[in-house]
């Protein structure tokens, strides 16, 4: 899972230091330098030299890391779309209602969580 979250904020971001892709995502750095190696090994990161400090590296999805992306957002949709396939018409009207409530309500907590001088109520602290 923290794989997957690692290629997804790296085809979202673009290259990164490993540093700041280690606090990003919450884990140590000897952990994301283990996880990148792993990556790095399948084929799917890879680092390149960081423009603006030489003696650094960044990380960086390769083509093959997209490509997984892909596939596996592919295979989530469709596999969801078989599920919804099976509501009864009374259930898909009910989930699509509480959808339009819940998913609002949704993005307001994602952007709160990604921007912490943010309080609850939405408002800058």
């Amino acid at each position: 899972m923290t794989a997957a979250l690692v290629l997804s904020r790296l085809n979202v971001q673009g290259p990164i230091r490993l540093t700041t892709l280690a606090a990003a995502e919450g884990i140590s750095q000897p952990s994301m330098t283990q996880l990148i190696q792993r990556l790095e090994r399948q084929g799917l990161a890879t680092r390149i030299s960081d423009p603006e400090d030489g003696r650094a590296a960044l990380v960086n999805i390769t083509n093959a890391g997209r490509a997984l992306l892909y596939d596996r957002r592919r295979d989530r949709r469709d596999r969801l779309a078989e599920l919804l396939m099976a509501l009864s018409p009374e259930d898909e009207e009910t989930l699509t209602l509480a959808m339009h409530v819940a998913l609002p309500i949704i993005g307001r907590l994602v952007h709160n969580a990604t921007n912490p001088a943010r309080s609850q109520t939405g408002k800058t602290a």
